[in-house]
């Protein structure tokens, strides 16, 4: 990190934490005089600033051999913490704060990223005396997270820290990441006072109609124009720039103009800027952004945009936007990355808060999660994506929030390039959509096809209560509708069950299966005890009520009797009448087609189901050789920088490391030693030919050789065919039986691993029959069961069973290996052949490809 990063305060300020410089020497010397003798007292025990000048001449100097980080905070250093290596793992820990940042959270999260650092670098405990009557350091390094033993000896105490990541540490960050990112949007999504830069008497203007949003919405609090130009705008006293008290500033004034406009609200201590101005990164000026971004956290300040529509919350009353239409409070909580689809969602969605984030300089949809998680007026959150900036904490984000609150995801750009060239069955797959998909999947996400079903889906979160099951009764005045229904129920995997005898009255109906068709001359009241009696079933988890009119009573009657029947229902409800899109007495969601509304009931469905499983606790991984496996790759890719494929020995070598070691190969470089390869191994043998990528394509795969005359041969034949690209080949033993899969995996520097697991051998392409999950994969014996083939896997139509839980230890123990191994950009074992006695990986084939480790989880940073 040689310019560091910045990170969040638990009072919503933003530091900037990198590496020390000894030109710091001034500003750290500066740093001690501004602190109290009390505090040089607690930190450096006698001699107090004395000994805290000497300290930081030592840590700036040449010879220092510790390592340290600072952190500023408005362009000023206020924080350093160090450690420094003794012996047998051990290293001495120090930090000094000023005293003016006490109790911002920021010693902690120091702590923790020097914690981090040093047990990269091979410490594992962390040892620091403590004056004992220095409580409050005392309380930090025990709420860290991380194991901590004290020992008291008289006034001292010596505290010593594991260097270890720990489940409570990780419980521990994001509460307190989760503790900042709220209190940094606080101010900026509920303020109390909002300036307006560039407003305008022109109503065509977009300063004037944000203002005159905000007035007409009925903003309780202050509201500045802000215009050196003229004197008043709609009755309001105009400035000539941002006065103090404003925590949000609306920037709308040309590009050229933004930047001094941000570093005027810095100076007024605005805590948060809406910039609607485009002719940024999206017109191609990064630097002018960059620039943007770099003055807002150097003072504090939180950035929506540039590029935006503005930002919406009815509990407030706040209206910072130029949109053209009032928002209807609601209970949907919405970020979108496109100001039209944006638009569009507000003209059909009741929401409690928007967020139009232009070209997400700074807040993001991660961000927001973190805000909207604990914001009463929010029961849904719906996300339009164009691009993901920090998706791994994406999903650690709403696997959290998942459970209390649905997110809804609709991602646009499904396109099938991956920013790089790939040559294994598991890369070519694994494209960044499927990556999305899986990442998604993993952490609860309702991901959507379209703007429309997020819209649909939306509606009925928002409206009603999470389904019990999937058993659906249709009841209605129009069968034809009421079959479409059924089908689409099937097509879902929903159930359409039979419905008790007795349950409704037969001169009410002229079917009473599943579906109800009531006929079209059904009165409103009929149907509205239907729905009733539907509603009570125990053997009924929703309710679709399908109309169609002007049948019966007409629409105003039956959708009145519709409303009536749902106020008393436990009921998941929903209704289709037909040509209508609407919310029944705001309560039913109401759907125009019936293919429609099954759509998002089926949606609504699987994320019941996701949310009522039992929390997942991550398994202990499985052993592995860490350290040796570190160690191959980093002599492979100083050997070839650029990367490339392992040989095959080095590939096994790779595997054994982490219990996954293929079958025993030789390599061999012509017929004769491929002969007496074969004669060691034992016939029958495969002879495979080294160098192609798909070798059964190119006849480089040779099965059942029985004698060395055919292995001779064999590999004469194949030498010939392939030529040049052939560059030897090896000998395996035959195996016999069992059942072909796939398990492979793919680094993405965005994503993150993916693992994959399917059918395999000569089949893994023609059918693409294969499931990927992100490791740490939690349901490996799912994972595998969710392959159209797993039949074959339990002993299908007499076949003997293999033995599964072997498989999915393999599906783990990968998984693992690419967490581990981020330069592992592609891995094919194909085959895996699983037997009833275990499995045997037949050939396996690693890519490495040079890449920067990913920051640690455990380190809070904003992007």
């Amino acid at each position: 990190m040689p310019d560091g990063y910045d990170v969040l305060l638990r009072d919503g300020g933003i530091a900037h934490v990198r590496p020390l410089r000894s030109a710091d020497r001034e500003e750290l010397h500066e740093l001690v005089d501004r602190s109290s003798e009390r505090s040089a007292y607690l930190r450096f025990f006698t001699s107090g600033r004395n000994t805290a000048h000497t300290y930081i001449d030592r840590i700036t100097g040449d010879r220092y051999d510790g390592r340290a980080l600072v952190a500023g905070l408005h362009g000023r250093l206020v924080a350093v913490a160090e450690y420094i290596p003794i012996e047998d793992g051990r290293a001495d820990l120090g930090i000094l704060l000023d005293d003016a940042v006490h109790g911002h959270g920021l010693g902690t999260l120091l702590l923790e990223h020097i914690a981090v650092d040093a047990a990269e670098h091979g410490v594992r405990e962390l040892v620091a005396d403590v004056l004992a009557e220095n409580r409050p350091m005392i309380r930090v390094l025990r709420d860290l997270g991380l194991r901590v033993e004290q020992c008291f000896d008289g006034d001292t105490v010596h505290v010593s820290i594991a260097a270890e990541s720990t489940p409570r540490l990780m419980a521990a960050i994001e509460v307190r990441d989760h503790e900042a990112e709220r209190a940094s949007l606080a101010r900026v999504l509920a303020p109390r006072a909002v300036a307006v830069v560039g407003a305008s008497r022109d109503e065509h203007a977009v300063g004037h109609k944000v203002l005159r949003n905000l007035i007409d919405g009925g903003f309780c609090g202050p509201i500045y124009p802000v215009n050196p130009n003229v004197s008043e705008i709609a009755g309001l006293t105009c400035h000539p720039k941002v006065p103090g008290g404003v925590d949000l500033a609306v920037v709308a004034v040309p590009a050229r103009y933004v930047l001094q406009v941000a570093r005027d609200c810095a100076a007024a201590g605005v805590a948060g800027l809406v910039v609607l101005t485009s002719g940024f990164a999206e017109a191609g000026q990064r630097a002018a952004e960059s620039e943007l971004l770099r003055v807002c956290r150097m003072a504090g300040m939180r950035l929506i945009g540039p590029n935006c529509l503005g930002v919406v919350n009815t509990r407030a009353r706040l209206n910072a936007s130029f949109l053209p239409h009032r928002p209807v409070r609601g209970r949907v909580a919405l970020m979108s990355q496109s100001g039209a689809v944006g638009a569009a969602l507000l003209d059909r969605l009741d929401v409690s808060s928007f967020v139009s984030v232009g070209n997400k300089a700074d807040v993001s949809g991660n961000d927001l999660l973190e805000y909207w998680e604990d914001d009463d007026d929010t029961g849904v959150i719906a996300l339009y994506l164009e691009s993901f900036g920090n998706p791994r904490r994406f999903a650690r984000i709403t696997r959290r929030v998942g459970k209390r609150k649905p997110v809804l995801l609709v991602k646009s750009g499904r396109g099938k390039a991956g920013g790089r060239a790939v040559r294994s069955h598991t890369a070519a797959a694994a494209t960044p959509d499927v990556a999305v998909d899986a990442l998604t999947r993993a952490a609860g996400v309702i991901r959507l096809d379209s703007v429309p079903e997020l819209i649909d889906t939306a509606k009925l979160l928002a409206a009603q209560p999470l389904p019990c099951g999937r058993r659906v009764a249709i009841v209605g005045n129009s069968g034809g509708p009421q079959a479409m229904a059924a089908d689409a129920c099937e097509v879902h995997g929903l159930v359409v069950p039979e419905l008790p005898s007795g349950l409704l009255d037969a001169r009410a109906a002229a079917a009473l299966g599943n579906p109800v068709d009531l006929t079209a001359d059904a009165t409103a009241a009929e149907i509205g005890a239907a729905i009733e009696a539907l509603a009570a079933s125990p053997d009924i988890d929703v309710v679709l009520v399908v109309y169609t009119p002007p049948f019966g009573d007409g629409l105003d009657a039956t959708c009145q009797a519709i409303a009536d029947a749902a106020k008393t229902a436990a009921k998941t409800m929903l209704a289709c009448v037909i040509g209508h899109d609407d919310l029944i007495d705001g309560h039913v969601p109401s759907y125009a087609f019936p293919e429609q509304a099954i759509q998002a009931l089926a949606y609504v469905v699987r994320y019941a189901e996701w949310r009522s499983r039992p929390v997942e606790l991550v398994p202990v991984p499985p052993p592995a050789d860490e350290k040796t496996a570190r160690e191959i790759v980093h002599a492979e890719l100083e050997a070839r920088p650029d990367g490339g494929w392992l040989a095959p020995a080095d590939a096994a070598r790779l595997l054994g490391c982490y219990g996954a070691t293929p079958v025993k190969s030789i390599d061999v470089d012509g017929p004769e030693t491929a002969v007496a390869a074969a004669s060691r191994i034992g016939l029958p043998v495969v002879l495979k030919a080294t160098g192609p990528v798909h070798k059964s394509e190119v006849g480089g795969v040779r099965l059942n050789l029985q004698t060395p005359d055919e292995v001779r041969r064999a590999y004469h034949d194949m030498s010939t065919r392939i030529g040049a690209e052939m560059t030897g080949a090896i000998v395996q033993r035959m195996l016999s039986g069992g059942v072909e899969i796939i398990v492979g995996g793919v680094n993405y520097s965005v994503f993150g691993p993916l693992v994959m697991v399917g059918m395999g051998g000569v089949m893994a392409d023609l059918l693409a029959d294969r499931v990927f999950r992100v490791p740490p994969v939690i349901d490996a014996i799912d994972m595998i069961n969710e392959l159209r083939c797993a039949p074959v896997l339990y002993g299908y139509r007499g076949s003997p069973p293999v033995d599964v839980p072997a498989l999915a230890d393999q599906v783990v123990r990968i998984g693992r290996l690419l967490e581990d191994l981020p330069q592992v950009a592609e891995l094919d074992l194909n085959p895996v052949v699983v037997t009833a006695g275990g499995t045997a990986t037949v050939d396996a084939r690693i890519r490495l490809a040079p890449c920067e480790k990913p920051p640690s989880p455990l380190l809070r940073r904003l992007r």
